[in-house]
């Protein structure tokens, strides 16, 4: 049932139900990630140089004969286009006429990046000035965006700071940590540590790997064993996110870079969508209609996992995030007649 308000967004109930093999929150969330089979892509890299001497690594889906709009993607902590869900998503809507291109945080496409400075939950500098190149480059045709987990966050907190932006058509948000404390408590607890260890491994492998040939000292005091030390998220930013990019503390950090202090004032049509069993999270980062702009929609399930959304048989299962996804950003921008898209197919 929806509720509306004139005056707010609206949280609506997904129309997503997860099938009796796969109600388990964690099925949700491993099995996109190890046991489904990716659906073939071919994309092209391109380097983007930074104002400040760094780069940045952007992915291309296949080109379009003739684009009829762009779809700019945000990947997760510690992701890539060899992501799950970036390639498959990248897959999927590159079939209806849409350019997509996706966008690799500092140091995520496999080649780490120049600066100490790496990427984090509410860093917007980097994305903003690749949007303004990608409007720039293609300014007749309309963008929608795509921000996964961390990169959802992000887009969130984007498109609040700001709402007058021309960048974008419509965003989508998916299994975004909208209050960072209470993602970096939640998956500090019971089997959710499996991931936050998963993560932590790779975010501390970058940092020692780039630690050999940067001087970090006059930023964080840490040696290569003290971040061998560093057990858990809010370690990590208190001794090295925060630090790095300007923040008192943790704290500090979480309370600036948390989305759901922006999502009242966004401007443009935004689909967040979210499970309520999301083993990232809790309850506690589900926001009430009042504090949602009134073009943003957050749309709940019980079930999904994070960025999960698992459907069909065990044996062919398909991922509900995809048509979702699609139906919503169809909405904002142009398609292939189905002529055309059978073709695509």
């Amino acid at each position: 049932m929806t509720k509306i308000s004139l005056s707010h967004g609206q949280i609506i109930k997904s129309c997503f139900r997860a099938p009796a093999w796969a109600r388990n929150r964690h099925i949700q969330t491993i099995w996109p990630r190890f046991i489904q089979k990716r659906m073939p892509l071919k994309y092209t890299m391109e380097r983007l140089e930074l104002p400040d001497s760094d780069f940045i690594d952007i992915a291309w889906g296949p080109q379009p004969e003739k684009p009829t709009g762009i779809v700019a993607m945000f990947h997760g902590l510690e992701g890539s286009i060899r992501s799950h869900y970036a390639n498959d998503m990248m897959a999927s809507l590159s079939r209806h006429g849409w350019q997509v291109v996706m966008m690799h945080f500092r140091g995520c496409s496999g080649e780490p990046n120049r600066l100490p400075r790496a990427y984090h939950s509410g860093e917007t500098e980097d994305p903003s000035f690749f949007l303004e190149w990608l409007s720039t480059r293609f300014p007749a045709l309309p963008k929608v965006g795509i921000g996964f987990s961390l990169g959802g966050n992000m887009l969130l907190k984007l498109l609040g700071e700001n709402p007058a932006q021309k960048w974008l058509n419509a965003a989508v948000s998916v299994s975004a940590p909208l209050k960072l404390a209470e993602c970096a408590q939640s998956i500090n607890q019971g089997f959710s540590r499996v991931y936050q260890k998963y993560l932590l491994a790779s975010m501390k492998a970058t940092l020692k790997r780039k630690m050999e040939t940067i001087d970090y000292r006059s930023l964080i005091q840490l040696k290569r064993e003290d971040v061998d030390a560093i057990q858990d998220f809010r370690q990590f930013d208190e001794q090295v996110t925060a630090p790095l990019h300007g923040f008192r503390d943790s704290a500090d950090y979480y309370e600036k870079c948390s989305a759901f202090h922006y999502l009242s004032a966004i401007h443009c049509p935004t689909l967040v969508l979210h499970s309520i069993d999301d083993p990232f999270m809790n309850h506690l980062i589900v926001p009430e209609e009042q504090d949602l702009a009134r073009p943003v929609t957050v749309e709940l399930s019980e079930q999904g996992g994070h960025v999960g959304f698992m459907q069909g048989n065990v044996l062919k299962p398909t991922v509900w995030l995809h048509d979702r996804v699609t139906k919503f950003v169809k909405a904002h921008l142009p398609v292939l007649d189905d002529a055309k898209y059978q073709e695509a197919k």
